[in-house]
């Protein structure tokens, strides 16, 4: 079950947003467009997080498995689709159905599942999840760039398409949450530590009670600030390296760079969230893309750009696996679901205005060098927030005691095995 949120999360992003640059060059080659109507398709992301709540809401009432079917199912129709088109409006329709898949194949699933299966060591195994994503920022743009110098930039999103679409089967056989699934795999490796009766009466806050605190408010705050870095640079990183002196094939090996530095990346972070405060954790991830992207729009050429890309690749790695964490630490998974989709509603503004920052001021500068500054100060006031945010208190589900909830309440530094019979 892992390994298949590990694909569902990591090549969805791998393709949608690490591999976008391969294909803006053959895109405004072929139709003219320039770079802001191209990146204007990067904000219909926002309908991942107007449908976010929706589909965090379903998965908490029905299930991950279900969600996740029909989720990847809708990114393989718009990349199967994405070869047919002949006009602009063709291009941001079918990447609206990609987006639309995202919410419930990403975020949602990878949270329910190790929250679900790795209560006491859910930092650890949701940075070995989470870093699907950077396999798919390894994998993917090369995948991509193959195929297109081999073939076509059509023949590209149509293996994307079946590589998606036979995974979407694969979740069908695969991922189980049920009470009868959960209490068998606890009988058969006696694992105390998974929670009695699966996704049901699981501890946490309900999206009411969190919403009456500071601390909702400052981690939505914090969490989109943060995501800026997706939208508003990742998907710009491989032409602005290219603008800078990389010749294409380094541009891209750049951005494989920072996707393969993000899976010790999230490693490291998730580990580390089980000693300290996850929100404490995406600060410094935050703190760590803010210098790294400072020193990639510093003068001193390529020398200097690569180690803006190293410390950059540092902190940008981590990000993936600190987000769900910190939901999870700050408002436990009782709801998970459905809170986790508001938060991702609340990234509208980083989807919608990144992509758009990024490619107006690109237009009219020539370089992304003044839209990357004006997002430092956005990871800035993010890593504020999150710092000054504190913990709320938990209110206890029906039903005895679990080891997650006594692992979530407990000091970092205790070690829970134990649970209350």
């Amino acid at each position: 079950m892992a390994l298949v949120v590990f694909l569902s999360t990591g090549l969805s992003i791998g393709m949608a947003q690490y591999s976008f640059g391969e294909f803006a060059g053959p895109l405004r080659e072929e139709f003219g467009w320039s770079q802001t109507q191209l990146n204007l398709a990067l904000t219909f992301g926002f309908i991942s997080g107007i449908l976010a709540p929706f589909v965090g809401k379903l998965s908490d009432s029905y299930g991950t498995r279900p969600v996740m079917f029909v989720s990847l199912l809708l990114i393989a129709t718009g990349f199967a689709l994405r070869p047919l088109i002949s006009e602009l409006w063709h291009w941001y329709l079918f990447s609206s159905l990609v987006y639309a898949g995202f919410p419930g194949a990403t975020v949602l699933p990878s949270g329910k599942m190790v929250g679900i299966w790795f209560p006491d060591k859910r930092g650890t195994v949701m940075g070995a999840v989470t870093a699907g994503n950077n396999f798919g920022g390894v994998t993917m743009p090369p995948l991509a760039a193959a195929i297109i110098a081999v073939g076509s930039w059509q023949f590209a999103y149509v293996g994307f398409a079946a590589i998606m679409l036979m995974l979407a089967f694969v979740v069908l056989i695969v991922v189980r949450e049920s009470e009868e699934d959960v209490d068998a795999e606890r009988a058969r490796t006696g694992r105390t530590t998974l929670p009695t009766g699966g996704r049901e009466g699981l501890p946490g806050m309900s999206l009411r009670q969190a919403s009456r605190t500071s601390a909702f408010w400052l981690v939505m705050v914090g969490l989109t600030a943060a995501s800026f870095t997706y939208q508003g640079v990742l998907t710009q990183l491989r032409q602005h390296f290219g603008e800078n002196g990389f010749e294409p094939a380094l541009a891209t090996s750049a951005v494989t760079v920072i996707a393969a530095m993000g899976i010790g990346s999230k490693l490291a972070f998730g580990r580390a969230t089980e000693r300290f405060s996850a929100r404490k954790a995406t600060a410094v991830s935050v703190a760590f893309q803010s210098v790294g992207l400072g020193l990639m729009i510093a003068p001193g050429g390529v020398p200097v750009m690569w180690s803006g890309i190293l410390v950059f690749g540092i902190g940008f790695g981590g990000l993936g696996a600190l987000i769900v964490l910190v939901v999870q630490e700050t408002f436990g998974l009782r709801e998970f679901g459905t809170l986790m989709g508001v938060f991702q509603m609340a990234t509208i503004i980083a989807i919608a205005g990144g992509p758009w920052l990024a490619g107006a001021v690109h237009d009219r500068n020539g370089s992304f060098d003044a839209a990357f500054a004006a997002i430092i100060g956005i990871f800035i006031l993010g890593a504020v927030a999150l710092l000054i945010a504190r913990q709320p208190q938990w209110d206890e589900p029906p039903g005895p005691a679990t080891s997650a909830q006594l692992l979530a309440n407990a000091p970092k530094s205790t070690t829970v095995i134990t649970e209350q019979t």
